[in-house]
């Protein structure tokens, strides 16, 4: 299987025009469409990293009505 990457806008429309594919005639593909978002710094990816962490009493025990699916 080969692969070739082409990157497109998507016309007002809707429409995608693939012209200049080095393919002969009557060949199958695939396509698959993967949406390009913003490139997000560092920062936005892991908006927690840098901050410092607390427990308030590490060594306690934790009774059952502290827990979500005890309720």
């Amino acid at each position: 299987m080969q692969a070739y990457r082409h990157k497109l806008v998507v016309q007002d429309d809707g429409t995608l025009t693939l012209r200049g594919l080095p393919l002969r005639a009557g060949e199958k593909v695939e396509i698959i469409i993967i949406v390009q978002g913003p490139e997000l710094q560092a920062s936005e990816r892991y908006p927690l990293r840098g901050t410092p962490i607390s427990y308030a009493h590490p060594t306690e025990p934790a009774d059952d009505t502290s827990w979500e699916a005890a309720t």
